[in-house]
């Protein structure tokens, strides 16, 4: 029987603070690697990497992938949900900008926090929570509003779309994780089914869409790699999925929202980048909204009888 905890404690929010925060970091990484490895051929190399290592760790750990228990279905599901979210992600950054693309993929909290609780009746949200949740959204589209200037294509409008679609997928991914079989399932198992089918989709559609292939890149461009696939797609995405059997996930997701602002940061201390208002408005703005989802509900008054 596993132990759920109706709010985030201080384990949960330490291990979330540093998921986005090397997430937030994973994106200077591919920002600055996919001029020299191709974004789903290095999407391929990260999971195909993240896969063994997965398999390694439950080698040593002892922990039964393989055996039946009833979570085929719901895995492969989960697995194929979660490979979408990423093909829709590099296939929208052909289209469309990376800060319009980022505040779309960013709608993924609001898909669980609508849908979730028809499910889990105790995910659901009080008013003050979705009240958070809107502020830490707005934030982030602050942030990226630069991205927005100017007039919008046709291009861009489809790019925005599988931007939009990602973060439905991303939402949906959750979804089935949290109301499935695989609520009860290992944080490692979870995790196999959705790096395993990415493992296989990435490298077919890196192929269609006629990537070159090459192994032979700089020790920055493998340190980035070896970054992404250790810490990003292994041990992060691990540490998450622990987390989903153990925590709301509404209250969860909230979390996410720290990820696009800590990129931006990382810019900032990393590449030079300038320092503007709106990035300082956003952490502001995220923040607060993450202390409002995450505000516990008010204990219930009792009646004094005299």
């Amino acid at each position: 029987m596993i132990s759920r905890k109706d709010h985030l404690d201080t384990l949960a929010v330490s291990l979330l603070l540093a998921c986005c925060l090397f997430w937030g970091f994973q994106q200077i990484l591919i920002k600055t690697t996919v001029g020299e490895v191709p974004p789903l051929w290095q999407a391929a190399l990260r999971f195909i990497g993240a896969t063994f290592l997965l398999w390694l760790w439950c080698l040593a750990r002892g922990v039964k992938l393989f055996e039946r228990d009833g979570t085929l279905r719901a895995g492969l599901l989960a697995g194929a949900l979660f490979a979408g979210e990423f093909s829709c992600i590099y296939l929208g950054l052909r289209d469309t900008t990376a800060s319009r693309l980022t505040v779309f993929l960013y709608t993924s909290p609001f898909v669980v926090a609508i849908l979730l609780p028809r499910l889990v009746p105790a995910e659901k949200l009080r008013p003050v929570q979705w009240a958070g949740l809107v502020i830490a959204f707005i934030a982030v589209a602050v942030a990226f509003s630069e991205g927005f200037s100017g007039g919008t294509t046709s291009r861009q409008l489809r790019g925005d779309a599988l931007a939009l679609a990602a973060g439905v997928l991303w939402g949906l991914t959750t979804l089935v994780i949290r109301a499935s079989a695989l609520a009860t399932a290992s944080a490692e198992k979870t995790l196999f089914y959705q790096v395993a089918v990415t493992a296989l989709v990435a490298p077919l559609l890196s192929l269609a869409l006629g990537e070159t292939w090459s192994l032979s890149y700089s020790a920055y461009a493998w340190g980035s790699l070896a970054l992404q696939t250790a810490i990003g797609a292994f041990a992060s995405y691990l540490a998450w999925m622990w987390l989903l059997r153990h925590y709301p996930a509404t209250q969860m997701s909230s979390f996410t929202f720290l990820t696009p602002v800590f990129a931006l940061v990382f810019g900032v201390a990393l590449l030079d980048e300038p320092l503007s208002v709106q990035l300082v408005l956003a952490l502001c703005g995220v923040a607060a909204g993450i202390v409002l989802v995450n505000r516990r509900a008010p204990a219930p008054a009792r009646l004094n009888r005299a």
